[in-house]
């Protein structure tokens, strides 16, 4: 049996705010009340069914269900935690880069990109959302159209030109 152990945060240690969208927010909000009102009685159901087979010490049902337990009240905690440390931000309408900004840049081989600067929570590169936190979104933070900046890549590095603000 896999046993986790979920320490409770000291009083008075502040979390690090992470910047979400309203749809980024409102989508960990959606997956926390499945895991609570759906997911949660699932597995709780599965293991009733699964102690109703007798003995739990060669029980795999029942050590899956007890492990996927384990694993949503988990997931639980980190969804509470980053919903309540989490700061909204609106799309900025500064010249500069900021975090919610659609970014269209041009790299040294002409080749167009668009990305979007959201938090790590959010990011998801195939959708074109990148972390603040990543190389490419700290060097786009605070830039401006026509800015160049240079980015460090395992493979060396790439220049890249801000050619719009969407």
């Amino acid at each position: 049996m896999t046993v986790f152990w979920i320490l409770p945060r000291e009083k008075g240690v502040v979390m690090k705010p992470i910047y979400l969208s309203e749809e980024g927010l409102e989508k960990l909000q959606k997956e926390l009340a499945e895991l609570k009102n759906i997911k949660r009685k699932e597995v709780i159901k599965r293991i009733q069914e699964a102690r109703s087979y007798g003995d739990l010490a060669e029980n795999t049902e029942y050590e899956s269900a007890k492990d996927e337990q384990a694993f949503i009240e988990g997931r639980i905690l980190e969804l509470e935690n980053l919903i309540k440390s989490a700061k909204v931000i609106s799309k900025s309408q500064s010249e500069k880069v900021a975090i919610g900004n659609t970014i269209r840049l041009i790299d040294e081989t002409g080749q167009e990109e668009t990305f979007t600067l959201v938090s790590r929570v959010e990011a998801d590169p195939y959708q074109g959302k990148i972390s603040y936190d990543s190389p490419l979104g700290a060097a786009l933070l605070g830039k401006s159209v026509g800015d160049e900046i240079r980015v460090r890549v395992p493979s060396g590095e790439r220049r890249y030109k801000i050619t719009q603000l969407l």
